[in-house]
């Protein structure tokens, strides 16, 4: 290197042949930064397109920035509508503090925390503010996605009367279908939609491999999780344990999907599947990006308290993993 020279960027690998993606979309709070992350990087490749997206809670709302800047933009708009979103999350500084209008420390925060284990949503945010509201209204067209969207939508939503799996697709999407997908009971109202009451699509899908199997054709189906599949070290103090019980509550719906899946393709790879779905699901390739140990260190707090460098740091979190499934793919 000649001396006062810039040192030139790491060529990123590149996919050597067209690709046809459907994407699903786990959601976590302010973890699903790291789901931007994983796009932004993927909507760096020409040979790259995506067929349909299934997703839930924050997932949804990167579903949602990636069609919108897609629509607008192409995918130099979309990489740039997934940055306002995350920029806009983190102008509001806490969930918290937009639940609550307080300008609560972490003291603080701890202790509204609390409340949600004696009070309802109502009781403890009376006024029914929700940060994702506002947000969401400035960011998307909703009727110009219902009837252009640039790929299929489908968006998670648990029916609190028994518990099913609900999913919306984008030619019924509405702000309060999003609203619905990423309600914590714990802290908002439920969201009621014709009728129907709704909370955080996560319990029942995080997310909904279904759609993307029955309604799309595309051979690839990529997971990007927040959540580690494995943890490290099994957890210890109360704290740490309260934390993966949440964790195994949002992620055992999609676990044992996958599993079901990736049985019936152990099955049918020694038979000739006659129906349809038989050959659509053998045929099916599924892969998944996930943080790993990355997010280890990274306490429950941190999915509602964010900040943009923290932000950033899941987003190059994210790039970094994207870049190693990118560079499987390229072998």
């Amino acid at each position: 290197m000649i001396a006062g020279m810039a040192t030139p960027a790491p060529t990123l690998p590149r996919l050597r042949q067209a690709l046809t993606l459907s994407l699903a979309l786990q959601g976590g709070g302010a973890h699903g930064a790291f789901t931007w992350g994983v796009l932004d990087r993927l909507l760096e490749e020409p040979a790259l397109q995506f067929d349909g997206v299934s997703a839930t809670s924050s997932g949804a709302m990167n579903a949602l920035a990636l069609a919108q800047g897609w629509l607008d933009g192409g995918r130099e708009g979309a990489r740039a509508a997934l940055a306002r979103l995350w920029e806009s999350v983190a102008a509001q500084s806490s969930l918290l503090r937009w639940a609550f209008a307080s300008s609560a420390g972490p003291t603080g925060q701890s202790m509204l925390l609390g409340l949600t284990h004696y009070f309802t949503p109502q009781e403890v945010n009376p006024l029914g503010i929700n940060p994702l509201r506002e947000i969401a209204a400035g960011l998307f067209d909703f009727e110009r996605l219902r009837k252009v969207a640039p790929f299929r939508l489908f968006i998670a939503t648990t029916r609190v009367r028994d518990g099913a799996l609900v999913v919306f697709d984008d030619r019924n999407l509405s702000l309060d279908v999003l609203l619905a997908s990423a309600c914590l009971p714990q802290m908002f109202a439920p969201v009621e939609i014709d009728g129907e009451i709704y909370w955080d699509g996560g319990y029942a899908g995080n997310p909904a491999l279904e759609p993307l199997i029955y309604q799309l054709r595309s051979r690839d189906l990529l997971c990007v999780l927040v959540q580690p599949l494995e943890q490290a070290q099994p957890p210890r103090s109360a704290r740490e344990i309260r934390e993966r019980i949440s964790e195994l509550g949002f992620s055992t719906t999609f676990l044992r999907e996958l599993e079901t899946v990736r049985r019936a393709q152990q099955y049918l790879a020694y038979t000739l599947p006659i129906s349809w779905i038989g050959r659509r699901i053998k045929r099916l390739r599924i892969a998944t990006v996930e943080p790993g140990e990355s997010l280890d260190a990274f306490s429950a707090k941190t999915k509602i308290s964010p900040t943009l460098g923290f932000l950033r740091e899941l987003r190059d979190i994210g790039r970094e993993r994207a870049d190693q499934w990118i560079s499987a793919q390229s072998r």
